[in-house]
């Protein structure tokens, strides 16, 4: 997740279950920023970005996503012995607002931080308590593959952007 995903966007939270995951993400400005927050909050305000270029950009987070997938895929399947999908058979993008990306530079920007929208708050709580609905455990927090246990301090995990997390969730 660090190396395909990082580099394009900021993971708020995330959970891996034996047969599907769950990602949170925001996808970046530049591919190349590091999603600090005073270049975050810098880049809101400046920068515009052209619909081809957003473009790119976007099917770059997709073409690093289909990578990891693979890559993921035949590292379990070469070290069990096996073949075939490890995963559901469909990958699903949500947006949760409209019909296509929102980015920081979209038209639509100002979703991501619509004050009455609490969609992304939902799907924070959705993705960590998919273990717990599932059977797995009893509370998030005793999911080792999630970063719930970050989040509740009891863990001091990095793959999260929590600072961007707290400015999207509060």
């Amino acid at each position: 997740m660090r190396k395909h995903l990082l580099p394009y966007a900021d993971i708020l939270c995330y959970c891996l279950m034996p047969n599907h995951f769950h990602w949170l993400l925001v996808p970046k400005v530049n591919g190349l920023e590091d999603g600090t927050m005073p270049r975050f909050k810098q880049m809101s305000a400046t920068l515009e970005v052209s619909g081809i270029r957003q473009n790119h950009k976007q099917r770059r987070l997709n073409q690093e996503i289909g990578v990891f997938l693979s890559s993921y895929t035949k590292a379990i399947n070469k070290q069990e012995g096996r073949s075939g999908s490890l995963f559901r058979s469909k990958t699903k993008a949500k947006n949760g607002w409209i019909e296509e990306f929102v980015t920081l530079d979209s038209p639509h920007k100002d979703l991501l931080f619509k004050p009455d929208n609490d969609y992304a708050w939902q799907c924070y709580n959705y993705i960590h308590e998919n273990p717990v609905k599932a059977g797995l455990v009893n509370i998030a927090t005793d999911w080792e593959f999630s970063s719930a246990k970050d989040y509740a301090e009891l863990r001091n995990g990095t793959m999260c952007n929590k600072d961007l997390a707290k400015l999207i969730l509060d």
